[in-house]
């Protein structure tokens, strides 16, 4: 059953990075206008922060691993972490290619928050499952 679970969340692992893709080099010109703001905070820096935060998440369970020790978790955490900024960097920079895009550092500190936040979300995750297993031995 994991080869079957690992297999359905590499699946949804690429079709997450797809649609990052699609929502980051889609021409949004012809989309209806949305508020600017959302309690304050420009709307594009919360889709931003939205469409990285899983990011960590889905890599954790699409490389399911077992982790038997704490920096084996903190290397885990640490190669989703880089992953996940070389993914935003690579979509920013295109974006700045792109003549009906903008390539805007403050998208890449958003994508960056949601990323940190959620790789610390994985990491105690991890420790904690690896406390658990080693409480079980």
């Amino acid at each position: 059953m994991t080869g079957t679970k690992t297999i359905l969340a590499r699946i949804l692992f690429a079709l997450y990075l797809a649609a990052i893709a699609l929502l980051c080099f889609m021409n949004v010109d012809k989309l209806p206008q949305i508020q600017k703001e959302i309690l304050g905070f420009p709307t594009d820096k919360i889709a931003h922060f939205i469409m990285f935060l899983p990011f960590p998440i889905l890599a954790y369970l699409a490389y399911d691993h077992v982790t038997n020790k704490v920096w084996s978790c903190f290397l885990f955490a640490l190669l989703a972490m880089v992953a996940g900024t070389a993914v935003a960097f690579l979509t920013e920079y295109v974006q700045g290619m792109l003549s009906y895009r903008t390539r805007d550092l403050f998208d890449f500190k958003a994508d960056l928050l949601a990323l940190g936040i959620s790789t610390l979300f994985v990491f105690i995750v991890d420790i904690s499952n690896l406390k658990n297993r080693n409480k079980q031995q």
